[in-house]
């Protein structure tokens, strides 16, 4: 059956970005910029190349950044948490319920990456779909336990926690509107006492009532860029691989 096309494309970004220190002091670190382009500016513009018509962004610290690109880029909606300081990242997501009503890409504001990535899980016929990659030794990784049928078991960053090591969380999802209901669900009972839990979280929560597809890409180019050493490993390593990753797409 073929699945309905993905239109809306949610990127959580309402994080203060605190161990990059005084670059996020005055911007969010979506606006840290790579080769003259801001993080968020690039993935708007390849989400966009590959067909989104609504880019909702979940605010929060410095949110007037956003909304200003409402005015450059007219798919962009913004939708601000309150409470962003003391929430995870499924609080941003949730926050954002309203605005959402069918299937949707959910990426990280923080990300540099291969458009490949994109085309790849708006391709496969899975419903929900999260991206995958090898294993980069990068620091701060999130690691994925996956089924024999690579469905999700776990995620964490501790590789005690998890029974065996699939691939590591890219930041890149395909969320179905349905799994999206049930990981508010899921969240709302959560929420009563605690708030700061993140969307890998209720990923990993919904894992026994959902299938969700890891989509492994073991050589993909990406990175997040959290402290100095994620950032100079995105200029020096990863930023040169996705241009020639991209240019050659485009050449073939």
């Amino acid at each position: 059956m073929q699945l309905p096309k993905i239109r809306t494309a949610v990127i959580l970004a309402a994080g203060l970005g605190t161990r990059l220190g005084d670059k996020t002091e005055h911007q969010p670190k979506g606006f840290l910029e790579i080769d003259g382009q801001s993080l968020i500016e690039r993935s708007i513009q390849k989400l966009i190349e590959v067909g989104m018509e609504r880019v909702v962004i979940g605010t929060g610290y410095l949110h007037h950044f956003f909304d200003r690109l409402k005015h450059k880029y007219h798919q962009i909606e913004t939708c601000r948490s309150p409470i962003f300081a003391e929430t995870g990242s499924m609080y941003t997501l949730y926050n954002a319920r309203d605005l959402l009503e069918e299937d949707f890409l959910l990426l990280e504001s923080d990300l540099l990456y291969d458009k490949l990535g994109l085309n790849e899980i708006l391709s496969d016929q899975r419903p929900d779909v999260i991206l995958g990659s090898g294993f980069t030794k990068s620091d701060d990784e999130v690691f994925i336990e996956a089924d024999e049928k690579h469905h999700l078991i776990n995620m964490s960053k501790k590789r005690e926690e998890l029974n065996s090591i699939y691939a590591e969380l890219v930041g890149i999802n395909k969320i179905s509107f349905e799994t999206f209901q049930i990981m508010c669900q899921y969240c709302e009972k959560i929420y009563e006492t605690d708030k700061s839990i993140h969307y890998e979280d209720a990923f990993v929560g919904i894992s026994t009532v959902k299938d969700i597809f890891i989509k492994k890409l073991p050589d993909y180019a990406w990175c997040e860029i959290d402290d100095e050493n994620h950032l100079r490993r995105a200029l020096e390593l990863v930023y040169p691989k996705i241009l020639a990753s991209e240019k050659g797409a485009e050449a073939s």
